[in-house]
Protein backbone atom coordinates (compact mmCIF):
# COMPACT_ATOMS: atom_id res chain seq x y z
CA UNK A 1 0.00 0.00 0.00
CA UNK A 2 1.54 3.05 -1.18
CA UNK A 3 0.99 6.32 1.41
CA UNK A 4 -0.78 9.46 0.22
CA UNK A 5 0.07 11.99 2.95
CA UNK A 6 -2.32 14.61 2.34
CA UNK A 7 -2.02 16.62 5.07
CA UNK A 8 1.36 17.10 6.72
CA UNK A 9 2.11 17.99 10.33
CA UNK A 10 2.22 21.83 11.03
CA UNK A 11 5.50 23.58 11.97
CA UNK A 12 7.01 23.99 15.63
CA UNK A 13 5.16 25.87 17.67
CA UNK A 14 1.87 26.15 15.58
CA UNK A 15 -1.62 24.34 16.38
CA UNK A 16 -2.98 21.82 14.24
CA UNK A 17 -5.90 21.91 11.96
CA UNK A 18 -8.19 19.63 13.87
CA UNK A 19 -7.11 17.38 16.90
CA UNK A 20 -9.81 14.64 17.31
CA UNK A 21 -10.79 12.52 20.29
CA UNK A 22 -11.47 9.15 20.25
CA UNK A 23 -10.37 6.26 17.90
CA UNK A 24 -14.14 4.04 17.19
CA UNK A 25 -15.72 4.41 13.73
CA UNK A 26 -16.99 8.07 14.56
CA UNK A 27 -13.11 9.53 15.07
CA UNK A 28 -11.61 7.21 12.46
CA UNK A 29 -13.50 8.13 9.76
CA UNK A 30 -13.32 11.83 10.51
CA UNK A 31 -9.92 11.71 10.45
CA UNK A 32 -10.03 10.44 7.01
CA UNK A 33 -12.20 13.26 5.78
CA UNK A 34 -10.06 15.63 7.65
CA UNK A 35 -6.77 14.48 6.55
CA UNK A 36 -7.95 14.23 2.60
CA UNK A 37 -9.07 17.82 3.07
CA UNK A 38 -5.50 18.71 3.90
CA UNK A 39 -6.26 19.44 7.67
CA UNK A 40 -3.43 18.88 9.49
CA UNK A 41 -4.79 16.03 11.81
CA UNK A 42 -4.09 14.99 15.30
CA UNK A 43 -5.90 11.73 17.04
CA UNK A 44 -6.01 11.20 20.43
CA UNK A 45 -6.82 7.69 20.65
CA UNK A 46 -7.04 7.00 24.72
CA UNK A 47 -5.47 3.69 25.84
CA UNK A 48 -7.11 1.02 25.07
CA UNK A 49 -7.80 2.37 21.73
CA UNK A 50 -10.40 1.31 19.57
CA UNK A 51 -13.87 1.67 21.34
CA UNK A 52 -16.34 -1.03 21.95
CA UNK A 53 -15.71 -2.84 18.61
CA UNK A 54 -12.52 -4.11 20.04
CA UNK A 55 -14.54 -6.09 22.70
CA UNK A 56 -16.41 -7.60 19.53
CA UNK A 57 -16.06 -10.56 17.54
CA UNK A 58 -18.11 -11.39 14.61
CA UNK A 59 -19.39 -8.05 12.65
CA UNK A 60 -22.53 -8.98 10.15
CA UNK A 61 -23.69 -5.22 9.73
CA UNK A 62 -20.47 -3.33 8.37
CA UNK A 63 -21.36 -2.40 4.50
CA UNK A 64 -18.35 -4.18 2.56
CA UNK A 65 -17.78 -7.45 4.59
CA UNK A 66 -20.10 -10.12 2.80
CA UNK A 67 -18.61 -12.99 5.42
CA UNK A 68 -18.76 -10.46 8.49
CA UNK A 69 -15.28 -9.36 10.19
CA UNK A 70 -14.26 -9.12 13.32
CA UNK A 71 -14.32 -5.89 15.28
CA UNK A 72 -10.57 -5.48 15.84
CA UNK A 73 -9.66 -6.46 12.59
CA UNK A 74 -12.28 -4.00 11.34
CA UNK A 75 -10.47 -1.35 13.84
CA UNK A 76 -6.76 -2.00 12.81
CA UNK A 77 -8.14 -1.21 8.98
CA UNK A 78 -9.99 1.50 9.80
CA UNK A 79 -6.49 3.03 11.83
CA UNK A 80 -3.88 1.65 9.21
CA UNK A 81 -6.49 3.84 6.72
CA UNK A 82 -6.33 7.16 8.68
CA UNK A 83 -2.38 6.61 9.45
CA UNK A 84 -1.48 6.11 5.66
CA UNK A 85 -3.28 9.78 4.81
CA UNK A 86 -0.60 11.31 7.33
CA UNK A 87 -3.05 11.37 10.81
CA UNK A 88 -1.20 11.26 14.01
CA UNK A 89 -2.36 9.26 16.56
CA UNK A 90 -1.27 9.39 20.42
CA UNK A 91 -2.34 6.12 22.34
CA UNK A 92 -2.79 8.79 25.35
CA UNK A 93 -6.06 9.92 26.83
CA UNK A 94 -7.15 13.63 27.23
CA UNK A 95 -7.36 14.62 30.89
CA UNK A 96 -7.82 18.19 30.60
CA UNK A 97 -9.12 20.87 27.84
CA UNK A 98 -9.61 24.78 27.50
CA UNK A 99 -11.84 25.83 25.17
CA UNK A 100 -12.08 29.41 26.37
CA UNK A 101 -9.71 30.47 23.95
CA UNK A 102 -8.68 29.97 20.60
CA UNK A 103 -6.75 27.77 19.40
CA UNK A 104 -7.55 25.23 21.94
CA UNK A 105 -5.73 23.23 24.40
CA UNK A 106 -6.15 19.67 25.11
CA UNK A 107 -3.66 18.25 27.96
CA UNK A 108 -2.58 14.81 27.61
CA UNK A 109 -0.14 13.21 29.11
CA UNK A 110 0.80 16.46 30.66
CA UNK A 111 1.71 17.92 27.57
CA UNK A 112 -0.19 20.41 25.82
CA UNK A 113 -1.88 20.07 22.15
CA UNK A 114 -3.11 23.02 19.93
CA UNK A 115 -5.55 22.85 17.80
CA UNK A 116 -8.07 25.11 15.38
CA UNK A 117 -10.77 22.83 16.24
CA UNK A 118 -11.61 19.48 18.01
CA UNK A 119 -14.05 16.61 16.90
CA UNK A 120 -15.33 15.13 20.39
CA UNK A 121 -16.01 11.10 19.56
CA UNK A 122 -14.95 9.61 22.81
CA UNK A 123 -18.35 7.34 22.28
CA UNK A 124 -20.15 5.29 25.09
CA UNK A 125 -19.27 2.31 27.07
CA UNK A 126 -21.90 -0.59 28.07
CA UNK A 127 -23.08 -0.92 31.38
CA UNK A 128 -22.26 -4.24 32.71
CA UNK A 129 -23.80 -5.60 35.28
CA UNK A 130 -20.38 -6.62 36.66
CA UNK A 131 -21.16 -10.51 38.00
CA UNK A 132 -18.72 -13.63 37.68
CA UNK A 133 -18.29 -14.71 34.15
CA UNK A 134 -19.99 -11.89 32.19
CA UNK A 135 -16.63 -10.35 31.16
CA UNK A 136 -15.06 -13.72 30.19
CA UNK A 137 -17.98 -14.46 28.04
CA UNK A 138 -18.63 -11.29 26.34
CA UNK A 139 -18.63 -12.00 22.53
CA UNK A 140 -19.47 -16.10 23.26
CA UNK A 141 -23.11 -15.32 24.59
CA UNK A 142 -22.78 -12.43 26.61
CA UNK A 143 -23.83 -9.03 24.42
CA UNK A 144 -25.30 -5.61 24.67
CA UNK A 145 -26.48 -4.81 21.16
CA UNK A 146 -29.47 -6.91 19.52
CA UNK A 147 -29.29 -5.03 16.11
CA UNK A 148 -25.57 -6.57 15.95
CA UNK A 149 -25.90 -10.20 17.46
CA UNK A 150 -29.38 -11.18 17.51
CA UNK A 151 -29.08 -13.52 14.44
CA UNK A 152 -26.78 -15.51 15.94
CA UNK A 153 -29.43 -16.77 18.26
CA UNK A 154 -31.28 -18.35 15.81
CA UNK A 155 -33.93 -20.80 17.42
CA UNK A 156 -31.88 -20.15 20.66
CA UNK A 157 -33.22 -19.33 24.36
CA UNK A 158 -32.24 -15.77 25.44
CA UNK A 159 -32.45 -13.75 28.17
CA UNK A 160 -32.26 -10.09 27.97
CA UNK A 161 -31.62 -7.88 31.34
CA UNK A 162 -33.49 -4.41 32.00
CA UNK A 163 -36.96 -2.74 32.11
CA UNK A 164 -36.33 0.46 30.35
CA UNK A 165 -37.67 0.96 26.58
CA UNK A 166 -34.07 0.30 25.25
CA UNK A 167 -34.31 -3.61 26.96
CA UNK A 168 -37.61 -3.80 25.56
CA UNK A 169 -36.53 -3.11 22.19
CA UNK A 170 -33.61 -5.50 22.46
CA UNK A 171 -36.02 -8.07 23.77
CA UNK A 172 -38.60 -7.53 20.43
CA UNK A 173 -35.82 -7.76 18.08
CA UNK A 174 -33.67 -10.27 19.79
CA UNK A 175 -37.59 -12.31 19.31
CA UNK A 176 -37.50 -12.24 15.35
CA UNK A 177 -34.91 -14.71 15.54
CA UNK A 178 -34.52 -16.32 19.41
CA UNK A 179 -37.31 -18.85 20.08
CA UNK A 180 -37.60 -17.65 23.22
CA UNK A 181 -36.79 -14.69 24.86
CA UNK A 182 -36.76 -14.30 28.48
CA UNK A 183 -36.63 -10.63 30.18
CA UNK A 184 -34.89 -10.99 33.71
CA UNK A 185 -35.87 -7.63 35.41
CA UNK A 186 -34.92 -6.97 39.17
CA UNK A 187 -37.79 -4.84 40.26
CA UNK A 188 -41.70 -5.72 39.86
CA UNK A 189 -42.73 -3.08 37.37
CA UNK A 190 -41.04 -1.67 33.83
CA UNK A 191 -40.08 2.22 33.78
CA UNK A 192 -39.93 1.36 29.71
CA UNK A 193 -43.42 3.29 27.95
CA UNK A 194 -46.32 1.81 28.25
CA UNK A 195 -46.69 1.44 24.47
CA UNK A 196 -43.24 -0.53 24.65
CA UNK A 197 -44.75 -2.56 27.60
CA UNK A 198 -47.45 -3.65 25.32
CA UNK A 199 -45.33 -4.96 22.59
CA UNK A 200 -43.73 -6.76 24.69
CA UNK A 201 -46.00 -8.08 26.64
CA UNK A 202 -48.29 -8.87 23.45
CA UNK A 203 -45.90 -11.19 22.11
CA UNK A 204 -45.81 -14.62 22.77
CA UNK A 205 -42.52 -15.44 22.70
CA UNK A 206 -41.50 -13.40 25.08
CA UNK A 207 -42.20 -13.72 29.12
CA UNK A 208 -41.11 -11.53 31.83
CA UNK A 209 -38.93 -12.68 35.73
CA UNK A 210 -39.88 -9.87 37.68
CA UNK A 211 -38.12 -9.24 40.78
CA UNK A 212 -34.83 -11.17 40.09
CA UNK A 213 -31.49 -10.74 39.37
CA UNK A 214 -28.50 -12.73 37.86
CA UNK A 215 -25.59 -13.60 40.02
CA UNK A 216 -23.47 -15.55 38.15
CA UNK A 217 -22.92 -16.25 34.29
CA UNK A 218 -21.48 -19.75 33.88
CA UNK A 219 -19.57 -21.55 30.78
CA UNK A 220 -15.87 -22.30 30.05
CA UNK A 221 -16.11 -21.53 25.95
CA UNK A 222 -19.52 -20.43 25.48
CA UNK A 223 -22.27 -19.22 27.78
CA UNK A 224 -24.29 -22.31 29.36
CA UNK A 225 -26.65 -20.90 32.03
CA UNK A 226 -27.05 -17.97 34.47
CA UNK A 227 -27.65 -18.13 38.40
CA UNK A 228 -30.25 -16.62 39.30
CA UNK A 229 -31.02 -14.73 42.85
CA UNK A 230 -34.98 -14.39 42.99
CA UNK A 231 -37.17 -12.77 45.61
CA UNK A 232 -39.53 -15.36 46.39
CA UNK A 233 -37.72 -18.74 44.98
CA UNK A 234 -34.03 -18.60 45.92
CA UNK A 235 -30.95 -18.62 43.58
CA UNK A 236 -31.92 -21.13 40.34
CA UNK A 237 -30.10 -22.31 37.76
CA UNK A 238 -30.72 -21.51 34.58
CA UNK A 239 -29.57 -23.34 31.08
CA UNK A 240 -29.28 -20.50 28.50
CA UNK A 241 -27.92 -19.46 24.93
CA UNK A 242 -27.10 -15.99 25.39
CA UNK A 243 -27.89 -12.94 27.78
CA UNK A 244 -28.47 -9.17 25.99
CA UNK A 245 -27.87 -6.90 29.06
CA UNK A 246 -29.60 -3.57 28.74
CA UNK A 247 -29.59 -1.76 31.45
CA UNK A 248 -27.75 1.77 29.83
CA UNK A 249 -24.96 2.90 28.82
CA UNK A 250 -22.60 5.83 30.26
CA UNK A 251 -21.24 8.41 27.83
CA UNK A 252 -17.39 9.26 27.99
CA UNK A 253 -17.53 13.12 28.95
CA UNK A 254 -16.23 13.70 32.10
CA UNK A 255 -13.86 15.93 31.09
CA UNK A 256 -15.62 17.66 29.34
CA UNK A 257 -18.05 18.68 32.17
CA UNK A 258 -19.09 22.15 32.53
CA UNK A 259 -17.53 23.19 29.41
CA UNK A 260 -19.88 21.62 26.40
CA UNK A 261 -23.43 21.21 26.96
CA UNK A 262 -24.85 17.69 28.09
CA UNK A 263 -28.00 16.52 28.28
CA UNK A 264 -29.61 14.55 31.73
CA UNK A 265 -27.53 11.54 31.35
CA UNK A 266 -23.97 12.79 30.42
CA UNK A 267 -24.75 12.58 26.50
CA UNK A 268 -23.11 15.88 24.69
CA UNK A 269 -25.81 17.89 23.13
CA UNK A 270 -25.46 18.58 19.11
CA UNK A 271 -26.14 22.20 18.40
CA UNK A 272 -26.46 22.81 14.49
CA UNK A 273 -26.12 26.27 13.45
CA UNK A 274 -24.52 28.74 10.53
CA UNK A 275 -24.51 24.84 8.61
CA UNK A 276 -22.42 22.82 10.94
CA UNK A 277 -24.84 19.86 11.82
CA UNK A 278 -22.22 18.55 14.07
CA UNK A 279 -21.61 21.65 16.33
CA UNK A 280 -21.46 22.00 19.78
CA UNK A 281 -22.11 25.10 22.15
CA UNK A 282 -18.57 25.66 21.49
CA UNK A 283 -17.41 26.97 17.49
CA UNK A 284 -14.91 25.22 16.55
CA UNK A 285 -15.66 22.28 18.98
CA UNK A 286 -17.87 19.07 17.13
CA UNK A 287 -19.04 16.19 18.29
CA UNK A 288 -19.50 12.47 16.53
CA UNK A 289 -20.94 9.00 17.38
CA UNK A 290 -22.03 7.19 20.51
CA UNK A 291 -21.54 10.35 22.64
CA UNK A 292 -24.47 12.43 21.47
CA UNK A 293 -26.11 9.48 19.80
CA UNK A 294 -28.38 7.64 22.51
CA UNK A 295 -30.30 6.32 19.77
CA UNK A 296 -28.57 3.88 17.13
CA UNK A 297 -25.72 3.31 18.78
CA UNK A 298 -24.18 1.26 15.32
CA UNK A 299 -20.98 1.53 14.11
CA UNK A 300 -21.97 2.31 10.17
CA UNK A 301 -23.95 5.61 12.41
CA UNK A 302 -20.76 6.52 14.09
CA UNK A 303 -18.87 5.96 10.97
CA UNK A 304 -21.41 8.51 9.18
CA UNK A 305 -21.51 11.10 11.90
CA UNK A 306 -17.56 10.93 11.84
CA UNK A 307 -17.74 12.01 8.45
CA UNK A 308 -20.87 14.59 9.54
CA UNK A 309 -18.19 16.02 11.62
CA UNK A 310 -15.07 15.85 9.17
CA UNK A 311 -17.06 18.14 6.51
CA UNK A 312 -17.73 20.25 9.15
CA UNK A 313 -14.53 20.59 9.96
CA UNK A 314 -13.18 21.49 6.46
CA UNK A 315 -15.72 23.89 6.15
CA UNK A 316 -15.31 25.72 9.62
CA UNK A 317 -11.25 25.98 8.46
CA UNK A 318 -12.64 27.07 4.71
CA UNK A 319 -10.20 24.06 3.46
CA UNK A 320 -11.40 22.02 0.20
CA UNK A 321 -14.02 19.09 0.74
CA UNK A 322 -12.41 16.39 -1.12
CA UNK A 323 -14.83 14.53 -3.57
CA UNK A 324 -13.86 11.12 -4.77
Amino acid sequence: MTSEVFAPKPKENEPWDVAIIGSGPSALTAAIYTTRGAASTILIAGSPWGGQLMLTTTVDNFPGFPEGVQGPELMANMRKQVERFGTEIIDDQVSQVDFSKSPFWLTVNGKTIQARSVIVATGADTKWLGVPGEEKLRGRGVSSCAPCDAPFFKEKKVIVVGGGDSAMEEALVIAKYASEVTIVHRRDSFKASAAMQKKVTDNPKIKILWNTEITEMVGEHKLDKVLLATKDKGVLEMPIDGVFVAIGHIPSTTVFSGKLTQDEVGYLVREPKDGYEMATNIPGVFTAGDVHDRHYRQAITAAGFGAMAGLDVLKFLDKDIPTW
